[in-house]
């Protein structure tokens, strides 16, 4: 079994235990390391970062700012987080993270073995053909961005940003499988913004479908030099949407594959 990414487990007092599980993932062929409860140490190790192990303790519970750090990687990554330690600690995490931020909780005992077994299974379910892609959707209409982020939730992790300079913060902290890109927006427009992502190495083999109201023959001829990868309108219902989205993401990995 392998991972495309790394399981980062981080401890600050149960350093024994931390390693026998990095020796224990290694077996099953998983690449994890192990690092304390620093925030530098921690991020020597975001490249990469599939999965986050924390050890809680008192020690740990008294360092909120790794704990917002890590919280901010958990979230800005879309990584998964176990956490291990004892029932009162929850209470505690839960005043720095959302529940939802948490894929399980471990408690005291720990059953080494089941946490082995449960890091094996997130790994393999988040491989590159299994896990979500990550959408990203631009504009400026918030209420019609927030409809389409509720028609993608359920398939997709989907992220928004109502500007060009959103979109692109957003782009240099996350990664996107795809852009759905507004035309006209204040500041920069759509054209505009696409032509800064091809222009940039570390965005520009991201793909971008524009989805707009704008469909006259014009606008859509001003962006054909910068081969978008579809044109659609704001007039498309939910389900054409999905499967429009459904149909690209299937060729795009065929052609990765070939």
């Amino acid at each position: 079994m392998s991972g495309n990414g790394k399981t980062v487990i981080i401890s600050q007092s149960d350093k024994f235990l931390a390693k026998s599980l990095v020796s224990k993932l290694e077996g099953f062929g998983l690449y994890s390391v192990f690092v304390p409860a620093d925030i530098n140490e921690i991020k020597k190790q975001v490249s990469d970062m599939e999965l986050v192990v924390l050890f809680m303790n008192e020690e740990l519970e008294n360092m909120p700012e790794t704990l917002v750090y890590i919280k901010d990687i958990v979230q800005d990554k879309d990584l998964g987080l176990i956490l291990i330690g004892e029932d009162y600690l929850f209470e505690s995490v839960k005043k720095v993270m959302s529940e939802s931020n948490i894929t399980e909780w471990f408690k005291r005992p720990l059953d080494i073995d089941a946490l082995v077994k449960r890091i094996c299974s997130y790994m393999e379910n988040n491989t590159e053909e299994n896990k979500k892609k990550t959408v990203l959707i631009v504009d400026d209409d918030i209420t019609y961005m927030r409809t389409v982020s509720g028609w993608l939730k359920g398939k997709y992790h989907v992220g928004m940003a109502s500007s060009g300079v959103q979109a692109i913060s957003y782009l240099a902290k996350n990664k996107a499988d795809l852009v759905l890109l507004d035309y006209e927006m204040p500041i920069a427009n759509g054209p505009q913004v696409l032509s800064m992502l091809k222009g940039d190495v570390e965005t520009d083999m991201i793909p971008v479908m524009f989805l707009t109201s704008k469909g006259d023959r014009e606008s859509v001829m001003s962006v054909i030099d910068l081969k978008p990868a579809d044109y659609l309108l704001k007039t498309i219902d939910k389900e054409t949407l999905l499967n429009k989205l459904e149909l690209f993401f299937k060729n795009s990995d065929l052609k990765k594959r070939m």
